[in-house]
């Protein structure tokens, strides 16, 4: 029987899946004598905050911070992709924190996963697990590009203009959609993905190549640095790799040059990373998490929740003419059932009073609220959205 199946005969609810992630870290941690951090992104979700944020660092800063007594971290690494400012933030503060940083790879982790994962002291894959390429995708006016794709174009036009003196009216007009400031920004941003990936292979992943493998000849700085130029400029290369979301393999890796650690060739510990990769996709499909941030210690799931207008029925507020209080419903993605709540904009007992004969709930001051199925609603956003719309602070 397959891992889904196994867990799918269970039939369990979110809270036994959040709880069996946990006891899975613990287990991992066990056998690798170390300390498991599982960073999850939802791939599914249609949410643009899946990708790697700032915020997302302000929390992994909290969650690893003092953990005076753990040298070792393992990071599980899933996310398509996002600021490589956020990446390059969250590198340096594990490396700061932790003596040795390695990467453990399920599913996929693009993009700046990707530059982060090549950050790693060592990098532990199994076969589902994919990196990407690294071509930074640029935003160039009503489409996103990659950055090699429009160097590479920008290239060729002045190469054609050199040698026939004038571009078509077609290129003409595209290239003047551009500034320079605008070029230049564009090849910055290419160049600094490569940098990080440079750097962070020279002085992390490469620290301990003191010999060659087959003469076992000295490993230079020169040897490192060359070695780590040919892998970044391989992995921002879109002509060999073609799309942006491509998937690159262990298989693909090792041609380049890298070590990767199988994770296949420790059974126990594959079993117990791949059951980590599928009970974080049973939270997602069974709820409304879109993130999972959580190690044997603590645990925090960031969720959606639809407003009025994207995801109609969802969720609707209501702002009474005198605008003193917000009718909420909120609606459990879980079991269906909808949830009337209220929040004051002032302190009147009247309105209590009223909106209880309504047969509505005071807004929870601490956000949070429980569903009859077991499910905890994180109403934060609902909160902080109903309060930007309104322009008033709810009062407890």
């Amino acid at each position: 029987m397959g891992l889904m199946n196994e867990y799918i005969s269970k039939r369990w609810k979110v809270k036994q899946f959040e709880d069996e992630l946990i006891r899975l870290i613990k287990a991992y941690n066990k056998i690798r004598d170390s300390y498991l951090f599982v960073y999850v992104s939802a791939f599914e979700k249609p949410i643009p905050e899946r990708i790697l944020l700032h915020e997302d660092y302000y929390t992994i800063h909290d969650l690893l911070t003092n953990k005076d007594d753990q040298d070792k971290l393992d990071f599980f690494l899933e996310t398509p992709g996002g600021m490589g400012e956020v990446a390059e933030e969250i590198v340096r503060f594990i490396h700061d924190e932790f003596a040795t940083v390695s990467f453990v790879i399920s599913g996929q982790a693009k993009s700046a996963g990707t530059i982060m994962a090549l950050s790693g002291d060592e990098i532990f894959m199994t076969s589902t697990g994919s990196l990407g390429p690294i071509d930074a995708q640029i935003r160039i006016g009503r489409s996103t590009n990659s950055s090699y794709d429009y160097i590479e174009w920008v290239e060729a036009k002045q190469e054609q203009a050199k040698k026939t003196g004038q571009l078509n009216p077609f290129d003409a007009t595209m290239i003047a959609q551009i500034t320079p400031g605008e070029l230049n920004g564009v090849i910055n941003t290419h160049g600094y993905a490569q940098d990080l990936v440079i750097d962070w292979l020279v002085k992390y992943k490469f620290k301990n190549w003191n010999f060659t493998e087959t003469k076992r000849n000295p490993v230079t700085e020169n040897m490192k640095q060359k070695r780590a130029k040919e892998i970044a400029k391989e992995l921002t290369n879109r002509t060999r790799w073609r799309t942006h979301g491509r998937s690159i393999k262990i298989d693909d890796l090792l041609g380049l040059g890298l070590i990767i650690n199988r994770v296949e060739d420790n059974p126990k510990l594959a079993d117990i990373v791949l059951r980590i990769h599928a009970v974080c996709r049973f939270i997602f499909n069974m709820s409304n998490s879109f993130k999972i941030f959580a190690t044997a210690d603590d645990k925090i799931f960031r969720q959606a929740i639809a407003m009025t207008g994207p995801l109609p029925g969802q969720q609707r507020i209501k702002m009474l003419q005198d605008i003193e209080v917000v009718e909420i419903n909120v609606k459990c993605q879980n079991c269906g059932q909808e949830h009337k709540l209220y929040a004051k904009l002032k302190k009147d007992e009247d309105i209590d009073k009223k909106m209880k004969s309504k047969g509505r709930m005071p807004f929870p001051s601490g956000n949070k609220i429980a569903c009859k199925c077991g499910k905890e609603l994180d109403l934060t956003t609902t909160r902080n959205e109903a309060q930007k719309k309104i322009g008033k602070q709810f009062v407890f």
